[in-house]
């Protein structure tokens, strides 16, 4: 087998290429480095386990060719991160749109086999019972650009149903909720990252809110389980499958809980989300899955916990404080890990 990962070198992605280079298949990275870092996968292209091609998406050109020799494609390239979103809202939302459009069109041409990694941002607020595939929307207006993230990923929903049901292409769309593990930046706002690095440098672990919003985390190796599972199941073919741990923690409580397993005496303090993010975002109390779905097709199921997260992060982060090259706080120069 012959897999094309777009945005390979990138947290998920990576973990994604050591999976299936792992299995002996050959793995094909398309990533422009923008967000994700050689260092994730230089380990499988020393080994010639994987070829990186640095390239974008939006080179209809190139993905052609690469899309021509694959057998199945993850579409995971994406901006990353609710800070980066709101920064840069235009620039996000166009690159998302107008990439994956070709990535999918390309997909379709040749009858590849694609699974397209969405997100739990397009249930916007509705955070009442667990969310179910065909659970309501309600986001919020346009002018608040967290939103546009969420839009891009329907778009690329839409366009996944499309090809799928009017021209025959083969592709599942995976929502992802809360993925986190080793290579996972700090940067852009994710979470939990953030906290282990707080925490290990002595440094304040800044909780956005008042924390008691709450999340699902998946940790990383579940989540790639999950997208190998579909990509092999023909029964996934036009399918939409929310991929995530079912079991809520607030964000104050996980900052507790990164404290606690790193012997971290640091203190916690409540940042206003205007502070955090600028004008541009909107909170969601909480968002739970139900993975009833995807159980039922590949008795996928997490099985790994928070703790396990929690645990593998700090591991990841204390490696790379040793490596040379650390600044003060022991944290690695140079790009960060997306």
């Amino acid at each position: 087998m012959i897999h094309l990962i777009t945005g390979g070198a990138g947290f998920i992605g990576s973990h994604l290429a050591d999976a299936l280079a792992a299995r002996g298949d050959e793995v094909v990275i398309l990533d422009d480095l923008s967000t994700g870092r050689f260092e994730n996968v230089q380990h499988l292209i020393d080994a010639e386990r994987a070829q990186l091609i640095e390239g974008s998406v939006l080179d209809s050109t190139l993905v052609n060719e690469l899309m021509a020799q694959a057998d199945s494609c993850f579409h995971l390239a994406s901006p990353v991160g609710v800070k980066l979103i709101c920064s840069q809202p235009l620039d996000s939302i166009l690159n998302m749109v107008r990439g994956t459009d070709v990535v999918m069109a390309s997909a379709a041409l040749y009858r590849t086999r694609l699974v397209f990694t969405s997100t739990s941002e397009i249930y916007g607020k509705n955070g009442g019972e667990a969310l179910h595939e065909d659970s309501d929307r309600v986001v919020g207006p346009p002018t608040k650009s967290r939103w546009s993230y969420a839009t891009a990923k329907v778009f690329g929903e839409i366009l996944a149903h499309g090809y799928t049901h009017d021209a025959g292409a083969r592709m599942t769309v995976a929502r992802l909720f809360n993925t986190v593990g080793p290579r996972q930046s700090d940067a852009y706002g994710m979470v939990l990252p953030r906290f282990v690095r707080q925490a290990l440098g002595g440094a304040e672990l800044t909780v956005y809110g008042d924390g008691t919003q709450s999340r699902c985390f998946t940790h990383v190796y579940d989540t790639i389980d999950a997208l190998a599972s579909l990509a092999e199941s023909d029964d996934a073919v036009g399918e939409v499958f929310n991929i995530g741990d079912e079991e809520p923690i607030s964000i104050v409580a996980l900052a507790q809980r990164v404290r606690e397993r790193a012997s971290s005496h640091s203190p916690i303090r409540f940042v206003p989300y205007a502070e955090a993010y600028g004008d541009g975002f909107e909170e969601l109390g909480r968002r739970r899955p139900d993975c009833r779905r995807v159980r039922k097709l590949t008795e996928w199921r997490p099985l790994r916990s928070v703790d396990d997260a929690i645990d593998d992060v700090i591991a990841y982060e204390r490696r790379e404080w040793r490596k040379p090259g650390a600044d003060s706080r022991g944290l690695a120069r140079g790009v960060p890990s997306v």
